[in-house]
């Protein structure tokens, strides 16, 4: 991992640039202590009232404006473009958990490109928070207290195994993968085990389980190593 720039041992919201429901980025704000705009993320942070505590990006998207707004020491030119500046911003924060908002609206390549990331970085506890789901990556096991009747997505990002309980569907024996076999919409017949043989799995859940998924992966830990 770079030497952060941001370093928190609470939870980080990380704000993008496809802006969404106002009233849900106000409700994220209030449960954290920090905020980091991905280039033009601050400009969604400062239409409802708020500047990052770091602007990270290559900055070409975010208004002049509002860069001209966030003190100088704040703002952090990542030149390079083998990158996006999702990927430029998570490399750069240390903390237990980053939230990250503005990322799974907007343009479809951005959505995936984020989704991508979140593969890339099995080590780090991510959730991408969208207006109708949530989405992190798996760690080596997770327990899911979920109403019976919860939507739970499995997305592999690389051919990937594992075993479950509380799954209408089990995925035990089955190899998920890209160009094969995905877990969309299944459903939990109650509270949900899942373990995991490899990094490169995303679950998917209605926003409303947020709170639970947020819980299960810091009491999860970061059980892969990174890649």
């Amino acid at each position: 991992m770079n030497d952060p720039i941001v370093f928190s041992q609470e939870p980080v919201l990380l704000v993008g640039g496809a802006h969404g429901d106002n009233a849900q980025l106000m409700s994220v704000l209030d449960e954290v202590n920090t905020v980091v705009a991905a280039d033009s993320g601050a400009d969604w942070l400062r239409k409802v009232g708020r500047l990052p505590d770091a602007l990270i990006g290559d900055l070409d998207s975010v208004s002049a404006a509002t860069r001209a707004a966030i003190p100088p020491e704040a703002v952090h030119l990542i030149t390079e473009q083998d990158s996006t500046d999702f990927d430029k911003a998570i490399r750069f924060i240390e903390a237990p958990l980053v939230l990250g908002i503005g990322f799974l609206g907007g343009q479809v390549d951005h959505l995936l490109a984020a989704m991508a990331v979140m593969a890339r970085y099995p080590d780090r506890a991510i959730v991408l928070i969208g207006e109708q789901d949530v989405v992190a990556h798996l760690p080596a096991r997770i327990d899911l207290p979920l109403p019976a009747g919860t939507r739970v997505s499995l997305y592999p990002m690389r051919p990937v195994m594992g075993t479950s309980t509380g799954l209408k569907w089990p995925i035990d024996g089955l190899e998920l993968s890209p160009g094969g076999r995905v877990g969309t919409s299944n459903r939990a017949d109650g509270p949900v085990t899942l373990t995991v043989q490899s990094p490169g799995l995303l679950i998917i859940l209605p926003v409303s389980e947020r709170s639970v998924l947020q819980q299960a992966l810091v009491q999860a830990g970061g059980s892969w190593p990174a890649l």
